[in-house]
């Protein structure tokens, strides 16, 4: 017995804490997830943003519906007036005149990891994001949640607990002794055109002791099956999207070994700069000790992002200024800076790109657009840095 005023709390105590905890959750997700609803992308655009995203004038796409070529947008039934274009709609526009993105076939889809071994700095924000604003310019994406916590997964419109099978929806089966030999058994498509996911759920942590178990038993490279899974369908993407757990474990070092590209977001705050730095220390002494064993294993970039960023914090500013002087060309130059339009959209389980209607006209979200792109641009332009047919385009650009 205790002789504090303290009780003691056993095993039954935290359970009625873990099941009021979870009522909440089901709450919400009662909410979001309705029954027999499906999440769908309602956005439109109108002609001008039309010829902008196809990089064709407003004359031509009226042209080419005019004969024909393409079919006119859905009209309101009782004003007959446009609804808009749908994205799917637009990517129809962008095949018509030969303008979508796409790589050529002689280039390698980019894997892409959103990393670092802290929760909270944005990372599953950072990862549906990106994602969206890259499906949006009509490339061919593919997020692969490797985190059991399934934020990505929610956020993509799917239940976790309900929607997602563990044995034949996620990447545990792969990592199974025994397991499928590629990942086209857990792609599905989302409400986004060109947007495909694997999702997850809580039954991944499994994965871990699967891996570390398999390492222990087997002989062979374990933690390059991952890279392997993603090449079996690396042909049918443009970038491959991970979002890996927010810890050193076996999943994590796995998508280290598979990523061709590092992206670390990082919050301006003390704490948050100290595990960026720590993260940096952890990866290049693990990555020494896998090379012994795996082989050398390179990066195509590595860079920094600021997210989180308050301009009105003076601590902000000045960890900003810090991390710009210390990592210099590593940073990216676009900053994804503190939001109420990421934090609303992220309470319904939403982002910022799937906001539609009177939403879209406050100074509040075209500010949060605003950073959104620029981030995107800035690494589509590292992406298609890394693709050799881009080269003459980009020094057109004057990107290079």
């Amino acid at each position: 017995m205790s002789n504090t005023p303290l009780p003691s709390i056993n095993i039954d105590d935290l359970e009625r804490i873990s099941n009021r905890a979870n009522s909440v959750i089901d709450r919400l997700r009662d909410q979001v997830f309705a029954p027999g609803t499906q999440k769908t992308l309602n956005v439109r655009f109108n002609v001008k943003t039309a010829a902008q995203m196809v990089g064709r004038s407003e004359t031509l796409i009226r042209e080419a519906e005019n004969d024909g070529r393409l079919p006119e947008p859905s009209k309101d039934e009782k004003t007959g007036r446009r609804l808009g274009y749908s994205l799917h709609e637009i990517n129809n526009m962008r095949e018509i005149f030969g303008t979508l993105p796409h790589r050529k076939e002689s280039d390698e889809a980019l894997v892409l990891a959103i990393q670092n071994f802290k929760g909270g700095v944005g990372k599953s924000t950072l990862v549906t994001h990106l994602s969206q604003y890259l499906a949006l310019q009509g490339y061919r994406v593919c997020v692969i949640d490797c985190d059991s916590q399934a934020s990505t997964t929610s956020i993509f419109g799917l239940n976790p607990d309900v929607d997602i099978d563990e044995d034949e929806e996620t990447l545990y089966p792969f990592f199974r002794h025994g397991g499928p030999q590629d990942l086209r058994y857990a792609l599905r498509a989302t409400y986004w055109p060109n947007l495909a996911l694997i999702g997850a759920n809580l039954g991944l942590y499994d994965a871990e002791y699967e891996l570390a178990g398999r390492m222990a038993r087997e002989s062979g490279f374990v933690l390059d099956r991952l890279r392997a899974g993603i090449n079996s369908i690396r042909e049918h993407f443009d970038v491959i999207l991970l979002d890996p757990p927010p810890a050193l474990g076996m999943i994590s070092l796995s998508v280290l070994r598979s990523a061709d590209a590092i992206l670390i977001p990082t919050p301006p705050n003390n704490v948050d700069f100290g595990s960026t730095v720590h993260f940096l220390k952890m990866m290049t002494s693990t990555l020494t000790e896998l090379e012994k064993v795996g082989g050398e294993h390179h990066y195509k970039f590595v860079k920094i992002l600021t997210t989180k960023m308050n301009d009105g914090k003076s601590a902000h500013v000045a960890i900003k200024r810090m991390m710009d002087a210390i990592f210099a060309g590593d940073m990216l130059q676009s900053v994804l800076k503190d939001s109420a339009e990421i934090d609303n959209a992220t309470a319904n389980l939403s982002t910022v790109y799937e906001t539609s209607g009177a939403g879209t006209r406050t100074e509040t979200h075209k500010r949060c657009r605003a950073y959104l792109d620029a981030v995107g641009r800035e690494v589509e332009i590292l992406m298609r840095k890394t693709w050799p047919s881009q080269t003459e385009a980009l020094r057109s650009e004057g990107l290079l």
